[in-house]
């Protein structure tokens, strides 16, 4: 069903979703804003050992068990705290497929992103996401950072609670301004803020002060001695970026090959980046208009893509007035909130793009039910409605690695200029700094460069259109790591090695396989 191109400004009134706090999935606000080997390792050598008593973490042996086809699970114990290594400690869940060769080269440790993303899920499909040559001669190892999946996970709200925090909404001061917010809706956002909060510190005890990715670059060393390779060969996705290149800040000599996918900027505070990260979506719905635009299916009446931007936004603004029916036994409304998150999701990857068509035709026929399973597909709820502990552990990690906002007027002044550069979502994303303001934990430096001085070549991949992490993030990352590469994949989607593309696949696996870096400049068109 097709309808008439809105004359409201682009977005206007379509209000602040909390859902968008910290919106990607395989993204965002991660690095740290002090030197990454903290106050106890300054001075030290870079080497195996970040203080004496974690070296005989290095020595466990690991048992490996059958967990499913060709897989293989186990577990490795790491301090909790590795100032004090002597004492509490965390137990970390892997997944391992075994190399086809029966002399593999060593281990391909493996990260999807979030924070919050499940390493042993994505070791579980290495091979749909890595190329069959690497399988081959290297053992895939996911693992479940601390905090996260199965490695003693954080939680905090419980599912029906969660389900009101994603699919809160809002209320605009001003329709045509959506940055700014009324005083009620402030003090609501604040008060479903202060009740996450409350509920991770309540059960989540003394691991909440040693989530931050420092900790899992030291996390990953150890796992890295434990599986006996001499150097680490590491796939990083988005924010699996920020841990690979944390680890090059703490153990260069101990790099063999590094591939950071989709880099996350460990320099910009956490309200710069969710602004740019606004930007980048704006970037990538102006690809997929693009593409909807010229096709017959579309069910957009736009002819042009600023009037396709209006559109979709006068969509969020009627969801937000009158919200549509979700699917059969499901009693969530799909609001305004709902229907951004549903967009936003799809925009991670060019193979939703018919889904998303076929979400909004339903949409525009009065069903939500699409738009609902791509908005859920966010941040990983069941179809029973059961969650991950993504969310949970994405503010954990962001808040505890960043400073936090100054004051919620900086929030609310940045919010508005993002939200009239992606007037879709730069409002929402924004906004979800806000939450690292009631943080408990956090730093209170500058972000600062990470430079891996002494590591060998570290490839960095960016993509042209990336929606979760704007290429920039990747030409910024390459250039601050002082043996940094950059690899371009001029196409659309969040990362780019094992989505398709040959030619990025290609440059990939010489570099995993015999350590050879891509030339510089190297850019590897859409196929």
């Amino acid at each position: 069903m097709r309808h008439s191109v809105s004359t409201r400004p682009a977005g206007a009134g379509a209000g602040v979703s909390i859902g968008s706090v910290g919106v990607a999935l395989t993204v965002l606000l991660a690095g740290t804003g002090c030197d990454p080997r903290g106050d106890e390792a300054q001075g030290q050598q870079h080497d195996s050992g970040q203080a004496a008593g974690v070296r005989e973490f290095h020595e466990q042996d690991l048992t490996w068990e059958e967990c499913g086809g060709e897989l293989e699970c186990a577990q490795v114990e790491v301090p909790l705290d590795y100032d004090e290594p002597e004492g509490q400690t965390l137990h970390l869940a892997l997944t391992r497929l075994p190399a086809q060769d029966e002399a593999p080269e060593g281990s391909l440790l493996v990260n999807p992103g979030g924070p919050g993303g499940s390493g042993t899920e994505y070791a579980a499909a290495a091979a749909h996401v890595i190329s069959p040559d690497v399988r081959e001669n290297f053992d895939v190892v996911g693992f479940d950072p601390r905090g996260v999946g199965e490695s003693d996970p954080i939680e905090c709200l419980e599912e029906s609670e969660l389900d009101a925090y994603l699919g809160a909404e809002l209320e605009p001061a001003d329709p045509d301004s959506p940055g700014a917010l009324t005083s009620e809706s402030r003090q609501e956002l604040e008060q479903r803020i202060s009740e996450f909060v409350d509920s991770c510190v309540d059960n989540a005890g003394d691991l909440l002060e040693h989530l931050g990715t420092d900790n899992v670059a030291r996390d990953m060393d150890v796992l890295r001695a434990v599986l006996g390779d001499e150097g680490l060969t590491y796939l990083g996705k988005s924010y699996g970026t920020l841990i690979g290149a944390h680890y090059a800040e703490l153990f260069p000599e101990q790099v063999r090959a590094l591939v950071l996918d989709g880099a996350v900027d460990p320099t910009l505070t956490n309200v710069q980046m969710s602004a740019q990260q606004a930007s980048g979506f704006h970037t990538a719905l102006e690809a997929f208009l693009e593409d909807c635009l010229d096709r017959a299916d579309c069910p957009l009446s736009a002819d042009t893509v600023p009037e396709g931007v209006d559109e979709l936004g006068e969509l969020i603004a009627d969801a937000r007035e009158e919200p549509l029916p979700g699917p059969e036994g499901d009693d969530r409304m799909v609001n305004g909130a709902r229907v951004e998150l549903g967009l936003a999701s799809s925009l991670y990857s060019e193979q939703s793009w018919p889904q998303v068509r076929s979400a909004l035709d339903s949409a525009y026929a009065g069903d939500g039910a699409g738009l609902l399973e791509l908005a859920d597909r966010m941040y990983n709820r069941q179809p029973g409605g059961n969650y991950t502990n993504m969310v949970a552990a994405l503010n954990a990690v962001n808040c505890a690695d960043r400073p936090s906002p100054e004051s919620v007027a900086e929030v609310e002044q940045a919010a508005q200029d993002a939200a009239a550069e992606a007037p879709l979502f730069g409002a929402s994303l924004v906004w979800g700094a806000l939450i690292c303001s009631e943080w408990p934990v956090g730093v209170d430096r500058s972000p600062a460069e990470l430079t891996g001085q002494g590591a060998s070549d570290i490839v960095v991949v960016g993509t042209t259109r990336d929606s979760a992490t704007p290429y920039s993030w990747s030409e910024e990352l390459a250039d601050d790591l002082d043996s940094g590469v950059l690899l371009t994949y001029d196409g659309d989607g969040h990362t780019a090695y094992g989505t398709g593309n040959g030619c990025v696949d290609e440059q990939v696996d010489a570099y995993i396989l015999d350590g050879v870096a891509p030339e510089e400049g190297v850019t590897c068109p859409a196929q």
